[in-house]
């Protein structure tokens, strides 16, 4: 990554994406940021373009288009509206660049298309409605997170507070490189980071250099499932211990990094987001996927359910 972070925060018009603006404005120190703030144009369907072919409903266009002039002006306010909120958080007005484009394939699609470019990250509200169309951009913030597999997305909801960042752990490189990000993205900084894993129930998690695997608790013992659960808590320590001198690598400090491990947890993705309510974290970082060689599944699956969960926070999804 370059030296300057940038930015692509996608936009709507709505409060909620004015959000994310000032999320992303406080996360990052405003000397090192550039910013793209960009926003997809929908025209009048063709469909309702088509009539006129018909003169008869030719005047039924006049009024459309005024709208349309009115929805164009009112969304390059909110754009300048953005571009100040973040020069008056010091951002240099030079580092952020407003880009307005008509729809091309799709909302999503054509935000994917832009974000192929050289971006550290894709911030997105989770809610809002596109005045333009009406649409609710939660379906467009799930899209990016399935469309843009390499690179991270940040899915802003409510008014999270950056400076408490929780990472979701697991045995996974998907996890570590989560964690090499989060490096990346704040050192230097004031923030707290905090590394935590939740074992669900006694499934336990088994590494490969662990040498076991365990299908079901039943096939075991008491002695011996408490010992395995004890293998398995000793092992993620090693992981988050290993997360721990690759932050301070980065440039964090060790009094910035907290570890947590928790058992019994019911659902791990619930038990993410409840640690990160009750704790006050306004930030959830999860990795893409990771494989767990007990379950055999894809950390996606606790990703988007964090997703779903983490109605208020910011959601990290790191590829």
């Amino acid at each position: 990554m370059s030296e300057k972070r940038r930015l692509l925060i996608a936009l709507d018009g709505s409060e909620q994406s004015f959000e994310a603006v000032r999320y992303a404005s406080q996360v990052l120190s405003p000397g090192k940021m550039k910013v793209v703030l960009f926003h997809v144009q929908s025209k009048i369907p063709e469909s309702f373009w088509d009539i006129e072919k018909d003169p008869s409903f030719r005047h039924r266009l006049a009024p459309v288009a005024v709208w349309a002039v009115q929805q164009e002006k009112a969304m390059k306010d909110f754009m300048e509206r953005s571009r100040q909120l973040l020069v008056d958080q010091g951002v240099p007005r030079k580092a952020v660049e407003v880009k307005i484009q008509d729809r091309e394939v799709g909302i999503a699609r054509d935000i994917a298309r832009e974000a192929q470019g050289d971006y550290d990250a894709v911030v997105v509200g989770r809610w809002g409605m596109s005045r333009i169309k009406e649409l609710a951009w939660w379906s467009i913030a799930n899209k990016l997170v399935g469309q843009l597999i390499q690179g991270p997305v940040w899915v802003v909801g409510g008014s999270p507070q950056p400076g408490k960042y929780l990472v979701a752990m697991d045995g996974s490189d998907e996890a570590m490189r989560a964690v090499d990000y989060v490096g990346t993205m704040l050192a230097g900084s004031d923030c707290t980071v905090t590394l935590f894993h939740a074992l669900r129930g006694f499934e336990f998690l088994s590494l490969a250099f662990e040498g076991a695997f365990v299908t079901s608790p039943e096939v075991l013992g008491g002695d011996e499932m408490k010992a395995e659960f004890q293998r398995a808590e000793e092992a993620i320590k090693t992981v988050c211990n290993q997360a721990q001198d690759r932050l301070e690598q980065a440039g964090l400090k060790r009094e910035q990094i907290n570890t947590k491990i928790v058992a019994g947890a019911a659902s791990r993705a619930k038990a993410i987001v409840e640690e990160a309510k009750n704790e006050g974290y306004g930030t959830i970082v999860v990795g893409r996927r990771g494989l767990s060689r007990v379950e055999e599944f894809f950390m996606g699956r606790v990703s988007s359910k964090v997703l779903q969960l983490a109605k208020e926070m910011a959601v990290w999804v790191v590829g």
